[in-house]
């Protein structure tokens, strides 16, 4: 290498600036080079892996639907007022088709408590999605109640009229 002496009797190199770059390029190839190895690994090796996961969510089992029969109430108005009435189909949502041999038996009362429990609203009580939602709700957990320890997933409605 070639050295130079300057003033007080020091050498320097002339040449580190060249090797620096060297080393400094070495180290930018080799670092993306073990990138693009983690990459490949990943894309050929774990990318199937959400694959397998998706076909176990293909896997499950689609829910059972029950139908409730229709039921006619009258709601609860002020004196003097026409009456309303609401017509309602119901169905019941449950995991699996075990489930609605043993809810079968429990019809009869969950017919009983939707009754009483919507012969109890007011037309107020079904004013927009909002006042919908309530109602499928306390629906929802009323029947739970009725047919412990089957799990009723949703109660869904077909077709609700207020008259």
């Amino acid at each position: 290498m070639a050295e130079n002496e300057t003033e007080g009797g020091e050498t320097t190199e002339v040449g580190a600036q060249p090797k620096s770059k060297f080393k400094l390029i070495v180290m930018i190839v080799c670092l993306l080079a073990l990138l693009g190895g983690g990459a490949a690994t990943w894309f050929f090796f774990f990318r199937h892996r959400g694959d397998d996961a998706h076909a176990e969510v293909a896997k499950t089992k689609p829910p059972v639907f029950v139908d409730v029969p229709d039921m006619l109430v009258n709601l609860t108005g002020n004196p003097g007022e026409r009456v309303q009435y609401l017509k309602v189909k119901i169905v019941l949502e449950l995991k699996d088709e075990r489930q609605v041999e043993e809810i079968k038996p429990t019809m009869p009362r969950v017919t009983d408590i939707f009754q009483t429990y919507m012969r109890e609203l007011r037309p107020s009580d079904l004013n927009g999605s909002a006042g919908l939602f309530r109602l499928k709700e306390e629906l929802t957990r009323r029947v739970n109640n009725a047919v412990a320890p089957v799990k009723v997933s949703a109660v869904l409605f077909k077709e609700i009229v207020v008259q």
